[in-house]
């Protein structure tokens, strides 16, 4: 069972949700970047790498059983604030595509690099699968 937490007097969140409430079995996907599964990025475009980011996390979702709903918790890594920003009316088509009206407990931090000196995005995933 999931559930969303919405304080009554908050604004309503657009694209996440303020909390969660779960019960079942936890699925933590470790952060997925914009390569594909040869870990070959296609390209350096950040709308790009995000699709193929959340493709990669909706892969492993699948292969531990759950789906994007899901989802609980997702936290976003970015080398760009304002490369994101920019991007949100296309990152909200990307999203909605991949994941649906899914939208779980999210984050998004700035950081000065990622691992992978390619990669513009690096998302990591908190899922529960109810019993």
């Amino acid at each position: 069972m999931i559930t969303k937490i919405q304080p009554p007097d908050w604004a309503e969140p657009k694209g996440y949700a303020n909390g969660i409430l779960a019960r079942g079995a936890l699925l933590f996907v470790g952060g997925q970047i914009g390569w594909n599964a040869q870990q070959e990025f296609e390209s350096d475009d950040f709308v790009a790498q995000t699709r193929q980011t959340l493709q990669n996390i909706a892969a492993v979702l699948k292969a531990g059983g759950a789906g994007p709903e899901h989802m609980v918790r997702m936290t976003w890594y970015v080398v760009d604030r304002d490369e994101y920003v920019a991007s949100l009316r296309a990152l909200g088509g990307v999203y909605r595509e991949i994941m649906g009206k899914n939208f779980p407990a999210m984050t998004c931090v700035q950081v000065a690099g990622l691992v992978e000196a390619r990669a513009r995005v690096e998302i990591e995933v908190t899922a529960v699968v109810p019993d």
